[in-house]
């Protein structure tokens, strides 16, 4: 039986752009591209989660604001439950630590990357939200 692995991604916008994270080849899904963040610990709520993991995985302070969407993805080693929330930085700026490459993108034009599939759902749904 398959687990269930429960996630929150930051959907960090600055200037009209969008924080891309790319997974690095040691990960799953890797070179793939998603929003940072990670998984959310017992007794944590999703917005805790999400502060902590971005604190840890980019070395930045976000402000949590709107929840966009959960997507459940069916991958070979289980179920991600993944949750979106747009963010806004408080301070510092984001730093690889575990990924290999973050770019700034607009909404426009996410669809150009190599995306792991449970965060396509997301990017469709920012798209339709943010590109006029």
């Amino acid at each position: 039986m398959k687990k269930h692995i429960h996630v929150v991604g930051a959907v960090i916008v600055e200037q009209g752009k969008i924080l891309c994270a790319q997974r690095g080849n040691t990960k799953a899904l890797p070179y793939k591209w998603e929003f940072p963040g990670g998984k959310i610990e017992e007794g944590e709520s999703p917005q805790e989660a999400l502060k902590r993991e971005i604190d840890e995985e980019m070395n930045c302070v976000v402000e949590i604001g709107e929840f966009i969407e959960t997507t459940v993805y069916e991958y070979d080693f289980g179920f991600v439950h993944l949750s979106t929330f747009y963010c806004t930085l408080v301070s510092g700026q984001p730093t690889l630590t575990e990924h290999v490459e973050i770019k700034w993108l607009p909404a426009g034009e996410l669809d150009q990357l190599d995306w792991a599939p449970a965060d396509i759902p997301a990017v469709e749904r920012i798209r339709e939200r943010m590109v006029k």
